[in-house]
Protein backbone atom coordinates (compact mmCIF):
# COMPACT_ATOMS: atom_id res chain seq x y z
CA UNK A 1 0.00 0.00 0.00
CA UNK A 2 1.19 3.71 -0.73
CA UNK A 3 1.76 4.62 3.18
CA UNK A 4 3.59 1.19 3.29
CA UNK A 5 6.11 2.69 0.79
CA UNK A 6 6.82 6.12 2.83
CA UNK A 7 7.86 3.63 5.94
CA UNK A 8 5.13 4.81 7.96
CA UNK A 9 1.52 4.00 8.29
CA UNK A 10 0.24 8.20 8.52
CA UNK A 11 1.88 10.00 6.00
CA UNK A 12 2.48 14.04 6.89
CA UNK A 13 0.69 16.23 4.45
CA UNK A 14 0.19 19.72 3.60
CA UNK A 15 -3.15 21.33 1.73
CA UNK A 16 -1.93 20.36 -1.57
CA UNK A 17 -1.21 16.71 -0.80
CA UNK A 18 -3.96 16.29 1.01
CA UNK A 19 -5.73 17.22 -1.98
CA UNK A 20 -4.25 14.46 -4.30
CA UNK A 21 -4.51 11.76 -2.17
CA UNK A 22 -8.39 12.56 -1.47
CA UNK A 23 -8.70 12.22 -5.11
CA UNK A 24 -5.95 9.18 -5.74
CA UNK A 25 -7.05 6.86 -3.00
CA UNK A 26 -10.23 5.28 -2.46
CA UNK A 27 -10.48 6.57 1.38
CA UNK A 28 -8.85 8.89 3.48
CA UNK A 29 -9.10 9.21 7.47
CA UNK A 30 -7.43 12.46 8.07
CA UNK A 31 -6.41 14.03 11.67
CA UNK A 32 -6.09 17.73 11.75
CA UNK A 33 -4.02 19.12 14.37
CA UNK A 34 -1.95 22.04 16.58
CA UNK A 35 0.98 21.63 18.29
CA UNK A 36 0.17 23.30 21.64
CA UNK A 37 -3.31 20.89 22.09
CA UNK A 38 -3.47 18.38 24.63
CA UNK A 39 -5.96 16.62 22.98
CA UNK A 40 -3.72 16.06 19.96
CA UNK A 41 -1.50 14.66 21.53
CA UNK A 42 -3.41 12.28 23.74
CA UNK A 43 -4.92 11.33 20.62
CA UNK A 44 -1.85 10.51 18.87
CA UNK A 45 -0.43 7.05 19.89
CA UNK A 46 -4.40 5.93 19.28
CA UNK A 47 -4.18 7.22 15.68
CA UNK A 48 -0.62 5.36 15.05
CA UNK A 49 -2.60 2.39 16.05
CA UNK A 50 -5.59 2.30 14.15
CA UNK A 51 -3.27 3.71 11.07
CA UNK A 52 -1.31 0.32 12.03
CA UNK A 53 -3.82 -2.30 12.42
CA UNK A 54 -4.50 -4.79 9.26
CA UNK A 55 -8.29 -3.97 9.25
CA UNK A 56 -7.84 -0.59 8.04
CA UNK A 57 -5.53 -1.67 5.04
CA UNK A 58 -7.63 0.06 2.83
CA UNK A 59 -8.22 2.99 4.01
CA UNK A 60 -4.88 5.76 3.59
CA UNK A 61 -4.51 7.96 7.55
CA UNK A 62 -2.59 11.14 6.94
CA UNK A 63 -2.00 14.19 9.32
CA UNK A 64 -1.89 17.50 8.65
CA UNK A 65 -0.55 20.35 11.28
CA UNK A 66 -3.01 23.24 10.70
CA UNK A 67 -0.57 25.94 11.69
CA UNK A 68 1.25 25.06 8.06
CA UNK A 69 -1.49 25.03 5.86
CA UNK A 70 -3.93 27.55 5.07
CA UNK A 71 -6.97 25.63 4.25
CA UNK A 72 -6.34 23.87 7.59
CA UNK A 73 -6.28 26.93 9.12
CA UNK A 74 -9.48 28.10 7.98
CA UNK A 75 -11.03 24.96 9.06
CA UNK A 76 -9.88 25.19 12.30
CA UNK A 77 -11.43 28.33 12.52
CA UNK A 78 -14.55 26.49 12.49
CA UNK A 79 -13.36 23.58 14.82
CA UNK A 80 -11.38 22.71 17.75
CA UNK A 81 -8.64 20.68 17.66
CA UNK A 82 -7.95 17.96 16.83
CA UNK A 83 -10.77 17.43 14.18
CA UNK A 84 -10.82 13.89 12.10
CA UNK A 85 -11.93 14.00 8.27
CA UNK A 86 -13.79 11.25 6.17
CA UNK A 87 -13.03 11.24 2.95
CA UNK A 88 -14.42 8.37 -0.22
CA UNK A 89 -12.96 9.23 -3.66
CA UNK A 90 -12.78 12.73 -2.91
CA UNK A 91 -15.87 13.39 -1.45
CA UNK A 92 -16.02 14.55 2.16
CA UNK A 93 -18.42 12.68 4.45
CA UNK A 94 -17.64 13.72 8.18
CA UNK A 95 -15.52 16.05 9.74
CA UNK A 96 -15.62 16.26 13.44
CA UNK A 97 -13.72 17.08 16.37
CA UNK A 98 -13.26 14.25 18.18
CA UNK A 99 -11.56 13.92 21.98
CA UNK A 100 -11.49 9.95 22.82
CA UNK A 101 -9.79 7.11 20.81
CA UNK A 102 -13.50 5.74 20.97
CA UNK A 103 -15.10 8.78 19.19
CA UNK A 104 -12.13 8.27 16.76
CA UNK A 105 -12.32 4.93 15.96
CA UNK A 106 -15.99 4.67 15.60
CA UNK A 107 -16.04 7.77 12.37
CA UNK A 108 -13.08 5.55 11.12
CA UNK A 109 -15.48 2.26 11.21
CA UNK A 110 -18.14 4.69 9.65
CA UNK A 111 -15.65 5.22 6.81
CA UNK A 112 -14.88 1.53 6.83
CA UNK A 113 -18.27 0.21 6.34
CA UNK A 114 -18.68 3.08 3.49
CA UNK A 115 -19.21 1.58 0.05
CA UNK A 116 -16.81 2.99 -2.40
CA UNK A 117 -19.07 3.26 -5.38
CA UNK A 118 -18.33 1.52 -8.39
CA UNK A 119 -17.26 3.60 -11.48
Amino acid sequence: MLEKLFNSVVIDADDAALRHYTHEHPKVFAKFTVDDCATCQLLAPGFLLLADNEAYDDILFVRLDSNENPVAQHLMQQRAAPFFVSYCQGRLLECETRETDAAVRAQLERLRAYPVPVA
